[in-house]
């Protein structure tokens, strides 16, 4: 492996992009070809997972190194936080984010910090505030978000490829409304006729929703992820014109995943929604109840591709914290205290294969009672306990609270968790809630937060 100190960093975030929807991970039905080619000259982890969950909280996880769901919720980045832009730019990196996500620099969110610059792609937010589907208003694939951001970010790199460089790179895509052009999704579904499906955040059945409708959402989500692929290799390409590709180390992953009718959902939470609806009236007066986080939504992919690095699969397990501690070391920066992550490098060297012992997924720890403000700036009420998962070689456990139910998945057996042991396997829930307890008082989370998750029953 390169290690010379002058290593380019490329990382790229795909919203909502699910682990088992790159062919390469072995599904026969997608296209994903640049992805695929990423991943051929990558170390590809099979097992890598979210820890704070959804969309904002596993940024600030990707951006600080922490276990960031044990201290604080969906809100800007409290100011004491160090960022790894800002640890790359002390040490001369020029630090450049593009971005079309749009919680990222609104409402003084702050996840800008350390950048030198910060390009925002406006084009999501133009979609939430004009309707569900703003296809009339654009007329070329390049009005779209996701092939906006990666043709800013080559831009960029054209200016710059001649610098020390930590490019940051986040699309909002494939997340819902699924809405690419048409010649995507009908990849998928070749009589597609322009429907937007909107996800309804629970049952899907209990919520009105057809198994047709739900096939129609599932295909416009694919070819919205195969629009992302495409424009990723765009600028996956870009960086091999530059001739850059033997001292860039590139890492391409995902926050989380979405269901699509797997253990009878349709979003990735259970909340109050107004069916058909996108934009203000879906987000206020919004109730938040138990929402489990089963394998399709924690399951990341993550493909990182390192020179000198022998490309490769891995059934290590890793986790989003672990990118800054990471990138920090492929990039000789000193390790930080604060990071609680931990560096995947002797990984990616072969060195190593243990990975973690377990992982922890998770929404905020918000208690009953408690308002949080995930998505936006309108409160959302938490009116259940939303579960923690834990996740180790073989088994995921998934807990809240004290009193509160317990599912445990042998998933070397049940990957597609279908069958609930917890009553039969009480050793092994217990082994696994200490785990978590040892990560949240490791973590020191607050006794508010810490007490009513500290027993099982």
């Amino acid at each position: 492996m390169k290690k010379s100190g002058i290593m380019n960093i490329i990382l790229i975030v795909s919203d909502t992009f699910r682990y088992d929807h790159l062919r390469c991970n072995g599904n026969k039905t997608m296209r994903t070809p640049y992805l695929d080619k990423l991943a051929s000259n990558s170390v590809v982890f099979d097992r890598a997972y979210a820890n704070s969950h959804p969309t904002v909280p596993a940024r600030a996880d990707l951006v600080t190194g922490k276990y960031t769901f044990t201290f604080m919720g969906w809100q800007p980045l409290p100011t004491e936080e160090i960022t790894l832009a800002q640890l790359l730019a002390q040490k001369g990196y020029l630090t450049t984010a593009v971005a079309d996500t749009p919680f990222l620099v609104k409402e003084s969110y702050n996840y800008d910090r350390g950048f030198q610059d910060f390009i925002y792609i406006r084009g999501q937010d133009y979609k939430r505030a004009e309707g569900y589907d703003v296809r009339p208003y654009r007329v070329h694939e390049t009005d779209y978000a996701a092939p906006a951001t990666m043709l800013a970010a080559e831009r960029w790199l054209q200016r710059h490829y001649k610098e020390k460089f930590f490019l940051y790179v986040d699309t909002w895509d494939p997340h819902e409304p699924w809405d690419p052009p048409h010649w995507y999704t009908e990849l998928y579904h070749p009589d597609y006729d322009g429907k937007v499906i909107p996800p309804v955040y629970g049952k899907y059945k209990e919520r009105g929703v057809s198994d047709e409708d739900l096939e129609i959402a599932h295909a416009c989500y694919c070819g919205e992820a195969t629009m992302v692929d495409r424009w990723v290799g765009r600028l996956l390409d870009t960086v091999e014109a530059l001739n850059l590709a033997e001292k860039t180390a590139i890492i391409f992953t995902s926050d989380h995943g979405f269901y699509f009718g797997e253990h009878g959902y349709f979003g990735k939470s259970v909340m109050d929604r107004a069916t058909g609806t996108y934009g203000p009236a879906m987000i206020r007066d919004t109730n938040f109840y138990r929402s489990p986080l089963y394998e399709e939504v924690i399951h990341v992919p993550m493909l990182v591709s390192v020179p000198g690095c022998k490309p490769r699969r891995t059934n290590a397990i890793v986790s989003l914290s672990d990118v800054v501690p990471t990138i920090l070391d492929l990039a000789e920066v000193e390790a930080q205290t604060h990071v609680q992550g931990q560096s995947i490098v002797p990984i990616l060297q072969g060195d190593d294969d243990a990975g973690k012992p377990f992982v922890v997924t998770s929404w905020p720890l918000h208690n009953p009672g408690e308002v949080t403000r995930a998505v936006d700036a309108f409160g959302r009420n938490v009116k259940e306990w939303l579960p923690v998962t834990v996740t180790t070689n073989e088994w995921s456990l998934i807990y809240s609270a004290r009193h509160e139910p317990v599912e445990l998945y042998h998933l070397s057996t049940d990957p597609k968790q279908q069958n609930n042991i917890a009553s039969t396997e009480p050793e092994r829930v217990k082994e696994l809630h200490a785990m978590l307890l040892s990560l949240l008082k490791n973590c020191n989370t607050s006794a508010r937060l810490l007490e009513p998750r500290s027993e099982l029953e």
